[in-house]
């Protein structure tokens, strides 16, 4: 080499730390480095002279790094790369739906039955596929952002058919069928004025936190959601059964109702069917794969009718969106936020703030202590079966203490209702008729029934508070307890209050009934001379009284 190559360093790298890029710029270096050997005729050249490779030369010259390892040949990189495929936002949110399908499918004849159940009901799938296109985008959006399986904004398919007012037999309520105690561990509040359980996004949120609690848990989708169906105590203590007797603790494997056993195999089923409608003779309505409402803050109570009237939208379509109120108005420090459809939701703010007027004509009473509805309805001026209407109170209840009504506004009462009143209303109620116990003997000849019907109570009551058979013939004299109706006075000095006007008036009807010394004497004359005349007419009493007395 000449001088000037021989006086650049190069650096001695240590092997393991080498990088490809940065060995073949420093091979690429040395080549230009290299010069024809000086020994050669006319090879003689300054350090100033250019340094070129020959165009014949096949490759360039092989050299060492440091350490004696040879740099490899450098070669032509392939430029023939497969372009990338980009996809196309989805047209609809079915196909969306259809890409984020993630679950092992079940393919069994569970499936099947559930399958021709659904393909049979055309217009069962109508109706609920229309009714999810008011929830279904805002699903898949909480899905898409947990990264959960697509397959489960399918579930409220096979709980609700998207029905977010359904009730179950068990009292299981909204389109992700919430159980009162399974809601109130996930924040849903249920009072007299709302129930979280039917709120749309309360309730999503409820709900897939559940479902992704329930997954990591068990870890596998399909027992999350035998466990979201059946329970995951249930579930648990099933997997540990089949664990203990040394046999597989799957889905398919662990014994469970035939609810839960058909639960998964109905979710597949819907699954299938919504993947290729028309293998099934379905078709899907078309559902845009954008949002169908938007969500408007409010910061003052308002009426639901007001709502509907600024929004331009009929009280149904709001109530279909807000499922979780109870009553005609929203109370702002509850329900701080509402769903508007799309258009209307730009609708309700320009109309709000032109609106001059009361927004709101109710608002909400704490009964201060106990009372009739009566009572109450006079308190808050309006009549008992408003009252009970509005509030639905049923018959024969009284309020108690610390119950929570809602009220019209007056001048007294028109304040927005507090967040403490619209977060714990309660409605307790108590009976107007309670029962006292009673011993009663029995007759000659009494049997249970008989001795029943004799003191207006149940037979089949009596029997078990006595624990005894409901034909059961009974001693003379044998003691029977009974549990019988007693009237109670929720008014305040009531009871007493009563026992002392019937006392005066007993004592003034009966200081009347005295004649005084001085009328004797014509009273006692009235009577000889009325004596004879009625004991005429006494004879047809007595034939009037035989023919209506159905005494035995």
């Amino acid at each position: 080499m000449t001088q000037a190559c021989a006086l650049i360093p190069c650096p001695v790298l240590s092997p393991p730390r080498w990088h490809v890029a940065a060995a073949l710029a420093l091979g690429l270096f040395l080549a230009g480095c290299a010069t024809v050997d000086t020994g050669s005729a006319g090879s003689s050249a300054s350090a100033s002279d250019p340094v070129s490779i020959a165009p014949s030369s096949p490759r360039l010259p092989s050299y060492r790094l440091p350490g004696n390892i040879p740099l490899s040949d450098i070669g032509v990189a392939d430029t023939n790369v497969p372009p990338v495929t980009t996809l196309a936002a989805p047209a609809d949110l079915w196909e969306r739906i259809r890409r984020g399908f993630a679950m092992t499918d079940l393919d069994n004849d569970l499936v099947r039955d559930q399958e021709r159940w659904y393909a049979t009901r055309p217009d069962y799938i109508q109706r609920m596929t229309e009714r999810s296109s008011r929830y279904l985008f805002h699903i898949v959006e909480e899905i898409e952002r947990r990264n959960m399986p697509m397959e489960l904004a399918l579930l409220p398919f096979i709980e609700s058919a998207f029905n977010p007012q359904a009730v179950s037999s068990a009292r299981a309520a909204g389109m992700w069928q919430f159980m009162p105690a399974t809601g109130q561990s996930f924040d849903l509040k249920q009072n007299a004025f709302r129930d979280d359980r039917r709120d749309v996004l309360a309730s999503t949120r409820a709900a897939l936190d559940y479902l992704q609690q329930l997954h990591g848990r068990f870890g596998d989708w399909h027992l999350a959601l035998a466990a979201y169906n059946w329970g995951q105590g249930n579930v648990n203590r099933a997997i540990t059964q089949n664990k203990r007797q040394g046999l597989p603790a799957g889905y398919l494997d662990i014994n469970m109702p035939l609810e839960t056993r058909t639960y998964v195999p109905k979710l597949q089923a819907v699954k299938n069917i919504m993947a290729r409608p028309q293998a099934y003779n379905t078709t899907l309505p078309l559902i845009g794969n954008h949002p169908f409402f938007d969500t408007v803050t409010l910061d003052r109570d308002i009426d639901v009718a007001v709502i509907a009237r600024l929004a331009e939208v009929s009280e149904a379509d709001f109530r279909a969106l807000n499922p979780s109120l109870k009553q005609p108005v929203v109370m702002a420090a509850g329900t701080p936020n509402i769903l508007l459809p799309w258009d209307n939701a730009v609708i309700f703010q320009n109309n709000l703030q032109t609106h001059t007027g009361p927004l709101a004509s109710w608002t909400a009473w704490v009964v201060p202590t106990t009372m009739t509805v009566a009572q109450a309805a006079t308190r808050v001026g309006m009549s008992e079966s408003e009252l009970r209407d509005v509030n639905n109170i049923p018959p024969r209840m009284s309020l108690r203490a610390g119950s929570s009504l809602l009220v019209p506004r007056t001048g007294q009462r028109n304040n927005d209702v507090p967040l403490h009143v619209a977060n714990n209303a309660q409605l307790n109620l108590q009976p107007d008729v309670v029962l006292r116990r009673a011993v009663v003997k029995a007759r000659k000849g009494d049997t249970l029934a008989r001795l029943a019907q004799r003191h207006g109570v149940s037979a089949v009551s009596v029997a078990g508070w006595n624990k005894l058979a409901v034909n059961a013939a009974l001693k003379p004299g044998q003691q029977v307890t009974l549990m019988l109706p007693k009237r109670v006075s929720v008014a305040s000095g009531g009871t007493s209050a009563k026992k002392s006007a019937v006392s005066s008036t007993r004592k003034v009807a009966k200081s009347a009934s005295q004649p005084t010394k001085a009328k004797a004497a014509a009273v006692a004359k009235k009577k000889s001379t009325t004596r004879s005349a009625s004991s005429s007419s006494a004879k047809t009493r007595v034939a009037s009284t035989a023919k209506t007395d159905k005494r035995p």
